[in-house]
């Protein structure tokens, strides 16, 4: 499947700027798995702005 990089950017709520990853979903998500995080398009803006992507976190806020 080709990346639809470009359109993907106009939804990314990443809030890290020097993010090499932003666009390119396949790659922003098997990063932040093997972190043990989930991607920032998962969080609302407010707690991405927190840089706490933990699955954790996104846990306590879907009880």
């Amino acid at each position: 499947m080709e990346c639809q990089k470009e359109q993907n950017l106009t939804v990314c709520n990443c809030t890290y700027e020097p993010c090499d990853k932003k666009g390119v979903c396949c790659r922003c998500i098997a990063y932040h798995i093997r972190a043990g995080e989930l991607p920032a398009c998962l969080f609302p803006p407010e707690v991405e702005k927190t840089y706490d992507r933990s699955i954790s976190r996104f846990l306590s806020l879907h009880r």
